[in-house]
């Protein structure tokens, strides 16, 4: 592509959840020339596609931005690592692979802030268009799409986890994503046949063979070209050198909630008198870009188990020969899953709508989940993790250079409300009364995080201070809405200019309750499908 700047009808920049779906579904009829750009690699790495592997890719650069955020006011000063998938499929690649959409409160809640179009019944056959899914077609799901959804690998420790908080009053539930979220069960993960299925497989390999559709890896979007107010390319750097890429039709922006709102900021779209301090021209002055970021919070407790647990596999060079060859040779064992076993949605008020709070399930445990990697405790242990899904708090990404190769500023500004902390006390609370439960007894030797001495509110605060993290589920920084300072329109055209979208999590205008690949999936189809509906309509 070196040379001549070629033109395409559509241009993506980001190949990642939402980015592989909208390219993969505009190249589809075969009638548009479609451009998508990754700064990262190829899918190869072996660890991306072994459900376990995760915890490898976790923080390997030549797979994973690895951004961290800036110090938190409410964490003692402390940074939150930010792992983000710098490969084909992008954080996808990397996830844990929950497959979970939130509620349907979440999206008629986006149409209630005026995002027409985008109410629970709006998506759901977006959602449904998009999957897979192992069970079957019913009202909730769909069968033949590209991406696909696969029923739990079940172990003992995680039956023991269920029937646990059944037996401390949670209700089951055999499906998070159908007529009820509230309640205990297994997750479903992107997967099949035990491999991992991001959103590069599901979509991109379908489409390696279509001549109208280039993949362009080690291709960093830079700079979005303008010819006044209407975006007509993209500069991008290759291992090769700067190149540029002209489109005739539209620009769609995919590189995630901290990608899209650098590359429009470093392009002259954003707050005014950032681009001046770093002498960007502006193109647009829009205060809204990089605004609204907001993520889940959790903080974990981990019990000392009597019986193994995945913590045994990482101290034992046996015992990973063994969960090798049982991989490889029958797709069963311990590398088979993400050791996300299962999980419990409820409401920390019973006055809510809907549940607040998801307590993820993990068949393993950590003393050291930052930037220098997961390490388990070095003995059998599991953990709870109380997950706030509704924080009050919002943070900004800024650029802190006009060189697109640095990182950009994040600033969550976590725990800002009392109803933050009071929502995750409850979560702690209830993990203990879960892992005290007939069902977990014969599992359980100590508590040993916090520990039994944290009783008090108090104390729980001053833990969560201590050890709540991020829970990787960042959105909202080029917010969908018609508000003064939203980003994007409901078809998710960035206001005031032309030929230019952004379609990925930082569209959302409040993050849904439950993880967020999927409903990133399914912006990525429903933002291919508006533009070829605006595109057969401008013919």
């Amino acid at each position: 592509m070196a040379g001549t700047p070629e033109t395409f009808d559509f241009i993506v920049t980001g190949a990642g959840s939402a980015g592989c779906a909208v390219a993969g579904r505009l190249s589809e009829s075969g009638q548009y020339r479609v451009l998508l750009l990754e700064a990262g690699t190829k899918d190869s790495n072996p660890w991306i596609h072994i459900p376990l592997g995760y915890t490898k890719t976790y923080t390997d650069p030549r797979v994973n931005w690895m951004f961290d955020s800036e110090p938190e006011e409410q964490l003692n000063g402390r940074t939150l690592y930010q792992p983000r998938g710098k490969v084909l499929g992008g954080t996808s690649s990397i996830n844990g692979m929950v497959y979970m959409r939130g509620t349907p409160t979440d999206y008629d809640g986006w149409r209630q802030r005026g995002c027409e179009g985008w109410a629970y019944d709006d998506v759901l056959p977006f959602f449904k268009k998009a999957e897979d899914q192992e069970r079957g077609p019913d009202e909730f799901h769909g069968t033949g799409g590209p991406l696909h959804v696969s029923n739990p690998v079940r172990s003992p420790l995680g039956d023991a986890m269920v029937k646990a908080a059944v037996e401390a009053g949670v209700p089951a539930n055999n499906d998070f994503n159908g007529a009820r979220q509230e309640g205990v069960g297994y997750y479903q993960t992107t997967t099949t046949n035990r491999r991992r299925w991001s959103s590069a497989r599901a979509y991109l390999g379908q489409a390696k063979n279509r001549a109208n559709l280039t993949v362009a890896t080690e291709a960093h979007a830079t700079r979005i070209v303008f010819e006044g107010s209407r975006a007509v390319g993209i500069e991008y750097r290759t291992p090769h050198g700067i190149e540029t890429a002209f489109a005739r039709r539209e620009i769609i922006v995919s590189g995630g909630v901290y990608g899209s709102p650098q590359l429009l900021q470093l392009s002259g779209v954003g707050p005014g008198a950032l681009l001046q301090e770093f002498g960007i021209p502006v193109v647009r002055d829009m205060e809204g870009v990089g605004k609204n970021l907001h993520d889940h919070f959790n903080t974990y407790l981990v019990w000392r188990s009597s019986q193994k647990t995945l913590n045994d596999l990482h101290g034992s060079a046996l015992m990973k020969l063994q969960a090798g060859m049982q991989y490889a040779f029958s797709r069963s064992g311990h590398l088979s899953n993400a050791g996300i076993y299962a999980g419990a949605f409820v409401r920390s008020d019973p006055r809510l709508e809907q549940p607040d709070l998801q307590i993820n399930m993990f068949g393993w445990s950590t003393h050291e989940r930052l930037r220098t990697g997961i390490k388990p405790h070095p003995f059998s242990a599991f953990t709870f993790s109380p997950v706030h899904l509704r924080p009050e708090g919002r943070g900004t990404v800024r650029i802190k250079s006009p060189d697109p190769f640095a990182a950009p500023s994040i600033r969550f500004n976590f725990l800002a409300s009392e109803y933050d902390f009071q929502a995750l006390i409850y979560g702690t609370r209830l993990s203990r009364t879960i892992a005290a439960q007939p069902a977990l007894r014969d599992w359980i030797i100590d508590e040993i995080i916090p520990g039994p001495d944290c009783q008090s509110d108090d104390q729980m605060k001053e833990e969560i201070r201590l050890r709540g993290v991020s829970n990787l589920h960042p959105v909202g920084t080029c917010r969908m809405g018609r508000e003064v300072d939203a980003v994007v329109d409901p078809r998710l055209r960035v206001h005031g200019l032309q030929g230019l979208r952004v379609a990925d999590a930082s569209i959302m205008p409040q993050v849904p309750g439950g993880n967020t690949n999927a409903p990133s999936i399914m912006i990525g189809e429903k933002c291919a499908a508006m533009i070829l509906e605006d595109t057969r309509a401008a013919a």
